[in-house]
């Protein structure tokens, strides 16, 4: 008998308002997240004056707050008005803005941004609030970009590493049983080989090959027990770059979901390069999604 699926964990959908119209768009596509859900949706302001403190007169801060509150309750009143059942929360922090998301979404809530914030000069780079959120958050984070926050038809898309990303197919189940959308399971490797491999037996190049298709199979079989009826694609492909691969892929796809791959920097913590990649490229919201494994390294 097929095992039920398992119940997506608890938790808010937390988005961050800066009164740019990035910001608007994540916050209704969030809106719409926290109702597929079932969930509440918390709306974040971070004005990060405990930095400036003693830097601007309290006037100043005084100001910065009560400006906070206002687009708070703008935000509110429009998501209100698309959807007047949905429980909406408003949180103004003096914290720097990922860290004010990262506490409001603590433990267990999904952090939702736009891909650019008020500043910067790029509109196809993601923002330096965004970056941050994404590079430190221990919980998923999702950049709506691709099309203005608006939703599409298409396929719930899973890009699948290895056998680490388990979680992030699950949470890719999910978001398409929400949807009633397909999930496709991508798995992506690339065709530049290590130094002298070319040279290797033919034998030992049929078994990798072989170990690549394995990946996304095993993800396969254990999510077709896990959510009986969901319609599930499994595809595998050879590319000179995974990111590039996955950013094409997206062009079709109504969600894409990644396992959320960062190592240690001089800084903190970074993104991995098909991540990051992903963040400043593809053509619909991406969704990072903690990894746990060899390599890793910690964002908490």
């Amino acid at each position: 008998m097929a095992a039920a699926a398992r119940p997506r964990r608890p938790g808010s959908v937390v988005v961050g308002v800066d009164g740019s119209d990035g910001a608007l768009s994540a916050a209704l596509w969030a809106a719409e997240e926290a109702r597929l859900r079932g969930s509440a949706l918390v709306l974040v302001h971070a004005t990060d004056t405990d930095s400036l403190a003693r830097y601007v007169f309290q006037a100043e801060i005084d100001e910065s707050r009560a400006n906070g509150r206002e687009l708070l309750d703008r935000t509110a009143e429009t998501v209100a008005a698309r959807h007047p059942d949905l429980p909406v929360g408003r949180e103004l922090s003096d914290r720097p803005p990922a860290e004010a998301l990262r506490r409001a979404a603590a433990p267990c809530g999904t952090i939702v941004v736009g891909s650019r914030g008020r500043g910067g000069f790029a509109p196809l780079l993601l923002g330096s609030v965004g970056l941050r959120t994404a590079a430190t958050a221990s919980t998923p984070v999702i950049v709506v970009r691709g099309h203005g926050g608006t939703r599409r038809p298409g396929a719930v898309l899973a890009g699948i590493r290895d056998e680490h990303d388990l979680g992030c197919a699950r949470a890719a189940a999910h978001e398409a049983l929400s949807r009633r959308r397909p999930l496709r399971l991508l798995h992506v490797w690339s065709t530049a080989l290590p130094g002298g491999e070319w040279r290797a037996s033919r034998d030992r190049l049929r078994d990798r090959a072989a170990g690549h298709v394995l990946v996304q199979s095993r993800a396969a079989r254990i999510l077709v027990d896990e959510f009986p009826g969901l319609e599930i694609e499994t595809e595998g492909e050879k590319h000179p770059s995974v990111p590039a691969a996955l950013v094409e892929a997206s062009r079709d796809a109504a969600l894409l979901i990644v396992g959320g791959r960062r190592a240690p920097g001089y800084l903190g913590p970074v993104l991995g390069r098909t991540a990051l990649a992903l963040l400043e490229h593809a053509h619909c919201p991406v969704e990072l999604v903690p990894r746990h494994g060899p390599g890793h390294g910690s964002t908490s």
